[in-house]
């Protein structure tokens, strides 16, 4: 056949002109004998593992769906959610953005994945993070509380959420100027986090879909969203626990009361962040 060289024997035993038949790779290293001494187990066929189908709507596996904890139409909201998710969140099996979105209509939130976002690639982001009623969920220095935020405005806010650990939403947010455009804000709440199957920093620290129901709730000046968004989460943790899971203290409450069994970092920076967790200082 052209373009293709054709073997001086063939390794089927048969003519030059023939295909070879396939036949399982041998092992990369050792001898004949080390092969034989497998018993055959090079000749097995190899099964594929099938993926268990998912719910189109909350994302989970069908026999563990949560769809009966969301609502039965997503919820009317002026407020639009720009969610920046870090690639490996998008990975991880017990993610709440999907939970979510679900919850709301499709063109109020919306879902970008990446590390880094210029103007030229996203435009349309460019534009939202440009508009004077665009937040962005980030506790810095000069962050407003957002209960204290003037939203008088008639023309719909936008609130722009990253997603991911704490080191990541930082990196995402200092190495892309878009997101130090629009205004800071943070919430400042006494809520505990819910999401209690992940470790989070420090007792304080929520979740995206908490984040969001907090913020949605007070957009919106609607408790109701909040305690909607939530009931998904809560299912999803009462389900993860009753088969196993564990739950899963902060980093401050585990340094606090003697129970984290990690190595301390070595790296004084790391060992520097955990000693503030101690003693209740903001990092």
């Amino acid at each position: 056949m052209e373009g293709r060289e054709t073997p001086a024997t063939d390794a089927a035993g048969g003519r030059e002109d023939e295909e070879p038949l396939l036949r399982p790779p041998a092992p990369a290293s050792g001898s004949e004998e080390e092969a034989e001494d497998c018993g055959g187990l090079w000749e097995l066929p190899v099964e594929l593992s099938a993926r268990r189908p998912e719910c189109g709507r909350c994302g989970r596996p069908e026999k563990v769906c949560l769809c009966p904890f969301l609502p039965v139409h997503p919820l009317k909201v002026s407020t639009c959610l720009y969610i920046i998710q870090h690639p490996a969140e998008e990975s991880r099996v017990l993610r709440t953005v999907p939970l979510l979105a679900a919850c709301l209509p499709e063109e109020k939130c919306k879902v970008l994945i990446g590390r880094r976002f210029s103007e030229d690639r996203y435009p349309e982001l460019a534009s939202v993070c440009r508009n004077k009623n665009t937040l962005i969920l980030y506790p810095g220095a000069g962050a407003a509380n957002l209960e204290e935020v003037d939203l008088s405005s008639p023309d719909p806010y936008v609130i722009i959420i990253i997603d991911g650990t704490w080191s990541q939403a930082k990196d995402i947010f200092f190495k892309n100027t878009l997101f130090r455009i629009p205004k800071q804000v943070q919430l400042r709440t006494s809520l505990s986090s819910q999401y209690v199957i992940r470790t989070q920093p420090t007792n304080a620290c929520l979740s995206t879909l908490e984040c969001a129901a907090i913020s949605l709730a007070i957009m919106e000046k609607n408790d109701g969203i909040k305690e909607t968004v939530l009931r998904p989460l809560q299912a999803l943790c009462s389900f993860q626990l009753q088969h196993g899971a564990q739950v899963h203290h902060s980093k401050e409450h585990l340094l606090k009361n003697g129970l984290y069994d990690k190595p301390m970092p070595k790296n004084k920076r790391k060992l520097r962040r955990m000693e503030l967790l101690v003693n209740n200082v903001k990092i």
